[in-house]
């Protein structure tokens, strides 16, 4: 793809197959939002999870079929899968026969992006999506009404008319959107703002990832850049113009004052300094980790390079709600025993999440499902260092098997190789095949002060699986 000319884009109908999935349900509304006739498929649909999604689809006025090729009807449809699909799947196998036109998720969401008259995309390995939703809240709160694309639900957005709010759309013309570096699409999007969080070990190797990373700060006409994340410090050095932030180093534009920082079960608080201007203001977010923190500086700089005021953007940041599967408090039992439900899935992502459980007293049970057969032999290694090194002597970690929904997959090496990394690292951990055991295995474990964590991606059904745990604890 593609011979279609932007300005005739939207006036052909998409077929959305994986309409479900976390990347494409946003774009899917913002297509529908923006005016194109939408409909799609999903595996999961076909398999009875997550009904009330589907449901929902359909109210919003979204023809939902069986992932059989049936939806496939005309040769002016123009078919969004993922580049990876299988050319088995019926709806490929359909689209081809009739010639119809085939898009990836990025090069419909980069076409849209880029047209938009101002553009902030979010990169880096992790934090994007809490980011893209703090960014989102700070435009929406300073009245640019933007158009979001993100890859959770932001609760913010979040009514009984739009529980799936993990996109916004929007008609004056700001668009905000995570860009995705694992499969190299970043290199797609020409952002009118860049914002750089950090460069880290995931689905590509680090060398791949400097320079896609670099590239995209160096088409965008201004960059936010980390100066606390030795990779994304050097990189940034290629933006034409930029703001700089950081927790810790002591040039950035925007930093926090040493000795400010203040956090809690539910709140970190400091005092946000601008050193281009010297001066303070009170940062306030209603969750915890200094993650977070970091977060919400890079969030304020990128709204800062959009034109927003420092002030507007951290009073803003003290009503963000923050995002559903992200450090999500799912509830605390009678007995005091807490289930927090998150996105974790890469070694940094795990990191973070723990070391903010670790800032608090109380033992950790982490259970983690890992999001596929082929990112377990990619950072498996990584992961066991991390769960070894993050968790303490008391504290556990309980796997089960990957992720897998079908499809043609290597699954000769599964989880029982990480538990194994994880104890010769030191650590407790334990390996049991089915998610099932696990959540049995946990409720016969869990004593009063315990957080339960479940953590993993690609997998819709781990917060019921989360809110079946804490119902079962005394």
């Amino acid at each position: 793809m593609t011979a279609i000319p932007d300005e005739t884009l939207l006036a052909h109908p998409f077929f959305f197959c994986g309409i479900g999935g976390s990347g494409m349900l946003p774009l899917a509304m913002i297509a529908r939002g923006m005016g194109a006739q939408v409909s799609g498929s999903d595996r999961s649909r076909d398999q009875g999870r997550t009904p009330e999604k589907f449901a929902w689809l359909e109210a919003q006025g979204i023809t939902l079929y069986p992932q059989d090729g049936s939806g496939i009807i005309s040769a002016d449809q123009v078919l969004v899968a993922s580049a990876a699909i299988e050319d088995s799947v019926p709806e490929v196998a359909r689209a081809r026969a009739l010639g119809c036109p085939r898009m990836t998720r990025a090069d419909l969401l980069s076409r849209l992006f880029n047209a938009a008259h101002h553009s902030i995309a979010v990169g880096g390995t992790s934090g994007k999506s809490t980011v893209t939703g703090m960014i989102g809240w700070i435009m929406d709160q300073a009245e640019r009404d933007p158009t979001i694309m993100n890859g959770a639900v932001m609760k913010n957005f979040v009514t009984p008319e739009t529980p799936f709010a993990s996109a916004r759309v929007g008609y004056h013309g700001t668009f905000v959107a995570e860009v995705d570096e694992s499969d190299g699409s970043i290199d797609l999007y020409n952002p009118s703002v860049a914002v750089l969080l950090n460069v880290s070990l995931d689905h590509k190797s680090i060398e791949e990832l400097r320079r896609l990373f670099g590239d995209f700060v160096a088409r965008a006409g201004v960059a936010a850049v980390n100066l606390d994340d030795e990779d994304t410090r050097y990189l940034g050095e290629r933006a034409k113009k930029r703001v700089t932030f950081a927790i810790d180093h002591p040039k950035a534009d925007l930093g926090i004052e040493p000795g400010t920082i203040a956090e809690d079960a539910r709140s970190i608080r400091a005092i946000l300094v601008d050193r281009r201007t010297d001066t303070a203001h009170a940062l306030r977010l209603p969750m915890p980790g200094r993650h977070n923190l970091a977060n919400a500086l890079a969030a304020i700089a990128g709204s800062v390079a959009a034109g927003v005021d420092v002030h507007d953007a951290a009073i803003a940041l003290a009503g963000f709600k923050g995002l559903a599967r992200r450090f999500d408090l799912v509830g605390t039992s009678a007995s005091g025993i807490t289930v927090i439900d998150d996105f974790g899935h890469n070694p940094e992502k795990c990191r973070a999440t723990l070391r903010t459980l670790k800032s608090q007293p109380g033992r950790v049970i982490a259970f983690f499902q890992p999001h596929g057969y082929g990112p377990l032999r990619q950072m498996g290694h990584e992961l066991a260092r991390t769960f070894a090194a993050e968790l303490g002597p008391d504290d556990v970690t309980i796997m089960c098997d990957p992720v897998y929904f079908g499809g043609t997959v290597d699954r000769s090496e599964g989880t029982e190789r990480i538990i194994g990394l994880i104890r010769d690292a030191g650590g407790r951990a334990e390996y049991l095949a089915s998610r099932e055991d696990c959540g049995n295995r946990i409720v016969q474990i869990a004593q009063p002060g315990d957080r339960i964590v479940v953590m993993g991606a690609r997998d819709d059904t781990l917060s019921e699986f989360a809110r079946r745990i804490l119902a079962r604890l005394p």
